[in-house]
């Protein structure tokens, strides 16, 4: 018994990890609709970035306000320069963003190489808590609390602040919030600035969980266009629980179907937008 309820604490574990890099996509996408194909390398270079300033002996907590300081400036850059021009475009959003990722991706292997790295765990949280006969690490507890504090957050910022008001006017009819005199750009420009941050967050917190290697910024984008999909487009709440779905049934998968894994979420994924193509809180469009 103790052993199932540790792999569940590793399940939500990982499903918060999928969260935070899953909200940052879907924010981006509910207010913007915007499909960012080079969230996954802001993931990537956010891991990376903190993994440079740890081994210039900057602590572990430094170094992630660091990483997700410069991945929001980034994403601010960006957003700027590149994807304001395609706006209301689609297809040139995806092929931006795509073509993005792969630049990034490859400026990243020319920096750090090709060889794997682990973030290390920082000595606060390197412990472990008996749970009957099994030890469960500190860390992925304090992945959990992490994401359960953005999961609040996220939910006070949308119902308790003006800027969540003007976000969800703005998804509803940006031109009327325009005629009141808000300046739609530059929420726009804050929105994706924090949807980056959000992806080098959960990139710094899942270096010692998953490591760094090359091609990671494709699984991981793939596992939050899978989150996003059943929780539904543009919802973090769906985000929140589909991350969770997404991640206890990926773990328990690996012990007890390891090959069959990712074929079991892709079929809850499948089934879900039979029942609800909209997917879990996603509005359904009329």
């Amino acid at each position: 018994m103790s052993a199932i309820l540790a792999q569940l604490l590793t399940g939500v574990a990982y499903g918060m990890l999928y969260f935070m890099i899953a909200a940052g996509l879907t924010i981006i996408l509910g207010v913007m609709n915007v499909v960012n194909l080079a969230h996954g390398t802001l993931f990537m270079l956010g891991a990376y970035i903190a993994f440079t300033f740890i081994n210039d002996e900057l602590s572990f907590w430094i170094s992630l306000l660091l990483a997700v300081f410069l991945t929001a400036v980034l994403g601010l850059v960006l957003e700027k320069w590149l994807i304001k021009p395609v706006y209301g475009k689609e297809l040139e959003q995806v092929l931006l963003t795509f073509g993005l990722s792969f630049i990034i991706a490859d400026a990243v292997e020319w920096i750090w190489g090709t060889e794997m790295h682990t973030l290390p765990t920082p000595d606060l949280l390197s412990g472990s808590l008996s749970i009957g006969s099994t030890e469960f690490p500190v860390y992925r507890l304090f992945v959990v609390l992490v994401g359960c504090l953005l999961a609040w957050l996220l939910w006070y910022l949308e119902t308790k602040t003006r800027i969540g008001a003007i976000i969800r006017a703005g998804v509803d009819d940006r031109a009327m919030v325009s005629a009141l005199g808000v300046n739609v750009g530059l929420v726009f420009t804050g929105v994706f600035a924090f949807g980056a941050a959000l992806a080098g967050l959960s990139g710094v917190l899942g270096g010692p969980l998953i490591g760094m290697y090359t091609g990671m910024d494709n699984e991981i984008l793939v596992t939050s266009l899978i989150v996003v999909v059943i929780g539904g487009l543009g919802s973090w709440k769906g985000s929140f629980i589909g991350a969770i779905a997404v991640g206890v049934i990926e773990t328990f998968g690996k012990v007890w179907f390891p090959s069959l894994s990712m074929l079991i979420v892709f079929l809850i994924m499948m089934m879900v937008l039979i029942v609800r193509p909209q997917g879990l809180f996603g509005r359904e469009v009329v």
